[in-house]
């Protein structure tokens, strides 16, 4: 989206960050401030650290770039 988010230098605290964004997301996810927006956003910072994520992340990317491009 062309916009750079800085993340914590730490493993740990950027893997904190991210399992409380998904804990958070998923607890509160029916609240409108703390929807669940929050479970992407804790799966692409968790995808930093774990190359499972981030192949889990690249898969959707790719389908959801076919699919729009196929509904056109």
């Amino acid at each position: 989206m062309g916009r750079k988010i800085p993340l914590p230098r730490s493993r740990p605290v950027r893997v904190g960050v991210a399992v409380s964004l998904i804990g958070v997301g998923g607890l509160f996810g029916w609240l409108p401030v703390l929807g669940y927006w929050m479970v992407p956003l804790g799966l692409l910072i968790l995808a930093h650290d774990s190359p499972r994520i981030r192949r889990i992340n690249r898969r959707t990317g790719v389908w959801l770039k076919r699919k729009t491009r196929r509904d056109r």
